[in-house]
């Protein structure tokens, strides 16, 4: 019983380690890819994208003070683990007509990283 606890609690510790761990993995992959389009953070502005702050459960092309294409307005897309991997593989072709001119990205292990650093920040820019 004792190792079956023991196991447990190292199981959880790990897990808390391997999901930080993967969002400064992730914060490395926006300040690579996304960066130059988007900003993060408390004090994020628009650029040629709008700030990436809560982003998840957000309806897509709803972002206010951003003039989105009318593809991402009506796409009708809410931006969730599953909708983001799919989005973020290749935009253009999952939402034709975007003005978001990006190839996509295509390593699993990035876009899940990005993903859990994107989900770090409420819709105030401020860390959950």
């Amino acid at each position: 019983m004792r190792t079956w606890v023991m196991a447990g609690i190292a199981l959880a510790a790990s897990t808390g380690t391997a999901l930080a761990q993967d969002a400064a993995a992730g914060e490395q992959v926006f300040r690579r890819l996304c960066s130059p389009c988007h900003d993060i953070g408390p004090d994020a502005k628009v650029k040629l994208g709008p700030p990436a702050n809560g982003i998840e459960g957000r309806k897509a092309g709803t972002y206010e003070g951003f003039n989105y294409s009318p593809a991402n307005k009506s796409s009708g897309i809410v931006w969730s683990t599953e909708s983001f991997d799919k989005y973020i593989r290749a935009p253009m072709q999952e939402m034709p007509g975007t003005r978001m001119a990006f190839v996509g990205i295509k390593n699993d292990k990035d876009i899940a990283d990005l993903w859990a650093y994107l989900k770090e920040f409420g819709p105030d820019g401020a860390k959950k």
